[in-house]
Order: structure tokens, then C-alpha cells, then sequence
């Protein structure tokens, strides 16, 4: 990483070596090996395909969101741009950035990237840092925030505006978000139990109790007991009950409705601690089924993406933006309008909408349908509905005077044409 590593590293000790030994003389935490204590949830991201679904649905909607750079309110390019947009260091595209920051924060409930700075400290590139590595601390005199990583190659500290940090709530007193996977681990664990426990009952094959009226030698027994698994293999189940020889049956009472119960519940309670809505879990039948999907995104952008960009855009424009700067009109900021847009008439009646009343441009609405801008004249122009005149035109007042003074017979028309409506133009020609 360059100077500020080198920095880092004479101030810093060595890393410490690490063993594997969880027991010893005076110590025994065999109870810890495995566990989440260092943050590894990757064990729920694999085996549990809605823990998998609703992380992989939030990870790549959050990279996916276009992202830009602003000067008081005018898109800008800058070298900071391209690092949340393109290239986020020498060897992973901003887009897997984002996405590995997101895993991680729903995950571990807490997600680092490191700034590397140049000389003059301005970023450039941004490094994420597994969560395992990284210990919070505080200093007591003023109360800042400092990082320590301390991992297999490296061992720094950091104070708190150079490394990015994302999380999920946290108490007033703490810094590290909550993990949600902790929070679901009762729920899992159950679910997970109910779930062998039904495998194992599915695997199970009918038992029989077998009676017989007289004594018999332990030859015989035994080879009753062959004719009888024989007779029930070569039938399909099929016995025949001969005199003298009677025998009971418990079949397996596997009730699929017990797992899909509770399948349904920790559906439930994964969509409550992830904020998403059930929907998103396709979670047939339940009472969102009369919602429609148009209704099911805007809940979705506004009560779950919104705070989670909003966090994003905080971190991003405190850290990698100098006071300065903030102080001057930059700022980034995620678009999350195209997530919005509906289908195509809805979208239409709102650019309708927007243009009538002045408040979007032609060029406007084309970049919200990432189509090119237009050259024309009046593509940047904004209008209003009069039908229709430049905002900053004066027809309107001119077009209003030509109504209360309509034209004579014998006057120049031509010296007087000026933009109307289409009933002013049909009542004109009347």
C-alpha cells in the first residue's frame, strides 16, 4: 500500500503470531472454535438459500445504483469520482467494492475499506478489510474513533477518516453494528433443527411388530423374520397374514405442513431483522399478494435502501471529501430514482408531468433513461404549460395581452404572430 504502509508500519509493531490452539495450559476456549466471536457468518450464507437470497438482493441492488459526484447540484468528473464508479483499486472494479462492503455488513453487521492516501492525503484507492481483522478503540481523553488491523501480513492503526465504515444499527454506547445473523441465530438454529429432524423422519422405514401363537426355535424365528422383510420387498408393502401369525405396523408420520410452518415463520422473522419486505422472500399467500410490485418497490427503496445509501453517501463524503471541499458544494450521492420509475406508463405520465410544470428538462428525463443528451435547440430548456412556453419567456404575459386585445381588421398579422395555444390559435382562425 505504498508510503502511508510504510508509515503505518514503523509506528506499529509486528503482527503478533497467530496459533490454532484453543486449548491450553490455564486456558480452554474449544467452546469459541467455530463460532461467530471473530465474525465469520459464512456459515449461514451458505447453507440457508433466504439468508443467501436476501444478502446476494441488497449487495448487488446497492453496487448496482449509479453513483455521482456534485458541485452544487451540477454532476461533476474528478479522480474521486472514478474511484466509487470504475476502479476502486489496482485490483477490483468499484462495483465489487460495493458489493463486498455490503456482503460484509449484513454479514458481520459492520463493513471497512482502508483509504490510501497519496502525499498531499487526497485518496486514491479505497481497500476493503475483512471485519475480523478490525478492533474499535477509543480514546478516552477527546473520545476519537481509532481502527487496529491486525491480520496475517499487517498490523496498523488507524484513526477513524481513513478507513470507511458501514454497519447496522448499534446501541448509543457502542460502535460495531449488530450483526443480523446473531439476531437470527434462535430462529435458524430451530429452523435448522425442525429440518433434520424432518429429513430423518423421511428416511425412516415403516416398523412392524410380529405375533405369533406358540414357541418356536430361534431358527425359525429367524427365518420367519426374512420371509416376512422378503414378502413386504418382492409386494411393495404387500403382506400376507397367514393363521396363527399377526403383526402390527407404524408407519412414518412425517407432516410436510410442520415444515412448511415453520419455514414460513423464519421467512417471516429474516424479512423483519433485514428490513425487506416478505415479498422479497416469495412468500406465497401472504396477506402482501393484493400489493403490486410497483408498491413493493417504493416500499422497498424507502424504507430499506434509503437508509442504507444514506449511510453509504455519509461515509463517503465525510472521508474522501476535505472540509473544503463539503464547504464548496461537493457531495456524492446515489441515484435511486430508476428503481422508482415504474413501468412504461406510469413513467410516462410522470415525464409528462415533470415537463408541463417546469420542473424537468427534456436532457433531464433522457439521463434518467440513460439515453444520450439532445442537441436540440430547447432540450435543456425548461417549459411551462401554457401550451407550452419557456419558463424564462415572456409569450405568456405577451400571449395574455394578445387575448384581451385581439386583433383589428387591416393590421399586419405577420409583425404580431406570437406563440399561443392551441385554443388560443383554433379560436384565432374562428
Amino acid at each position: 500500500m505504498g508510503f502511508w504502509q510504510s508509515i503505518k508500519r514503523a509506528f506499529s509493531p509486528e503482527p503478533q503470531e497467530k496459533t490454532d490452539q484453543w486449548a491450553g495450559q490455564g486456558y480452554d476456549f474449544t467452546n469459541w472454535k467455530n463460532s461467530n466471536f471473530w465474525g465469520s457468518h459464512n456459515g449461514a450464507l451458505r447453507t440457508n438459500e433466504e439468508i443467501f437470497g436476501v444478502i446476494s438482493r441488497l449487495a448487488n441492488t446497492i453496487s448496482s445504483l449509479p453513483i455521482h459526484e456534485y458541485n452544487n447540484y451540477k454532476e461533476v468528473n474528478t479522480p474521486l469520482t472514478d474511484l466509487l464508479t470504475t476502479e476502486a483499486n489496482p485490483s477490483m472494479s468499484a462495483y465489487s467494492l460495493l458489493n463486498q462492503l455490503e456482503v460484509s455488513r449484513n454479514t458481520d453487521g459492520n463493513a471497512y475499506a482502508f483509504i490510501e492516501r497519496d502525499r498531499l492525503g487526497t485518496p486514491v484507492a479505497l481497500w476493503p478489510i475483512d471485519p475480523g481483522t478490525v478492533i474499535v478503540k477509543k480514546n478516552i481523553d477527546d473520545g476519537s474513533i481509532w481502527y487496529e488491523v491486525n491480520d496475517d501480513e499487517h498490523h496498523f492503526l488507524l484513526v477513524s477518516t481513513d478507513l470507511i465504515h458501514v454497519k447496522h444499527i448499534s446501541p448509543l454506547t457502542g460502535t460495531l453494528g449488530i450483526s443480523p445473523l446473531d439476531v437470527l441465530k434462535g430462529p435458524l438454529t430451530f429452523q435448522k433443527s425442525v429440518q433434520d429432524f424432518s429429513l430423518s423422519e423421511m428416511n425412516k422405514k415403516d416398523s412392524y411388530i410380529i405375533k405369533y401363537d406358540r414357541s418356536i426355535s430361534p431358527e425359525k424365528r429367524q427365518a420367519m423374520i426374512q420371509d416376512f422383510v422378503r414378502m413386504i420387498k418382492d409386494n411393495g408393502g404387500a403382506v400376507v397374514q397367514e393363521k396363527g401369525f399377526e403383526y402390527d405396523r407404524f408407519a412414518t408420520n412425517f407432516q410436510p405442513s410442520d415444515l412448511s410452518t415453520v419455514e414460513s415463520i423464519t421467512r417471516s422473522r429474516i424479512a423483519t431483522a433485514f428490513n425487506i419486505p416478505i415479498s422479497f422472500l416469495s412468500e406465497l399467500g401472504s396477506s402482501h399478494s393484493n400489493t403490486t410490485a410497483e408498491q413493493v418497490m417504493t416500499q422497498f427503496v424507502e424504507m430499506t435502501l434509503l437508509p442504507i445509501v444514506k449511510q453509504y453517501e455519509a461515509e463517503f463524503n465525510r472521508k474522501l471529501l476535505t472540509p473544503e471541499q463539503r464547504a464548496r458544494g461537493f457531495y456524492f450521492k446515489f441515484n435511486v430514482n430508476g428503481l422508482l420509475r415504474g413501468d412504461t406508463a406510469a413513467r410516462t405520465n410522470f415525464y409528462q408531468m415533470m415537463i408541463r410544470n417546469g420542473i424537468a428538462s427534456v436532457n433531464d428525463l433522457r439521463k434518467l433513461e440513460e439515453l444520450p443528451p439532445s442537441d436540440a435547440k430547447n432540450a435543456d430548456q425548461l417549459w411551462l404549460s401554457g401550451d407550452l412556453y419557456p419558463i424564462d419567456s415572456d409569450q405568456i404575459s405577451k400571449g395574455r395581452a394578445d387575448t384581451d386585445n385581439p386583433l383589428k381588421g387591416g393590421e399586419n398579422e405577420d409583425e404580431q404572430t406570437t406563440k399561443v395555444s392551441d385554443d388560443q390559435a383554433t379560436s384565432g382562425q374562428q
